[in-house]
């Protein structure tokens, strides 16, 4: 199987879809994105760009709503929080403030824009 999406004309990613191996295979027998990006146009019209569950190329998955970046090749997730960035070397988003790094879990606390430690809910008494 693979997956290929449609991008509008912002590159935005509208749909996810899976087809099959041989609906991208060229008159060798060899699989060729160009070949599934007829495919897929000539099934609903549109820009298709192929993509990879594993995350084998194009840095991981197109997801609905999320972008594709031509300088990069690389599909981009969603902005998570408003005040994140994108990294234009990694294309990962990034907090204004470092997560810190220790065994603690934490969460992003947009309108404090911190990270805020979770409570041990098994706590250290939990031993039978």
């Amino acid at each position: 199987m693979a997956h290929f999406c449609e991008v509008d004309e912002n590159n935005v990613v509208i749909r996810v879809i899976v087809v099959g191996n041989d609906d991208v295979k060229n008159t060798n027998g060899e699989e060729e994105e160009a070949v599934g990006q007829a495919f897929c146009a000539s099934l609903f019209g549109g820009r298709w760009l192929q993509t990879s569950y594993n995350n084998n190329f194009r840095k991981q998955m197109a997801q609905t709503g999320g972008s594709y970046n031509e300088g990069l090749d690389m599909f981009i997730s969603p902005q998570p929080f408003e005040s994140w960035t994108l990294s234009n070397t990694t294309g990962d988003w990034e907090a204004p403030v470092a997560l810190p790094v220790d065994d603690k879990h934490y969460y992003w606390n947009e309108e404090s824009l911190n990270w805020v430690e979770l409570p041990d809910l098994l706590g250290e008494t939990n031993v039978l």
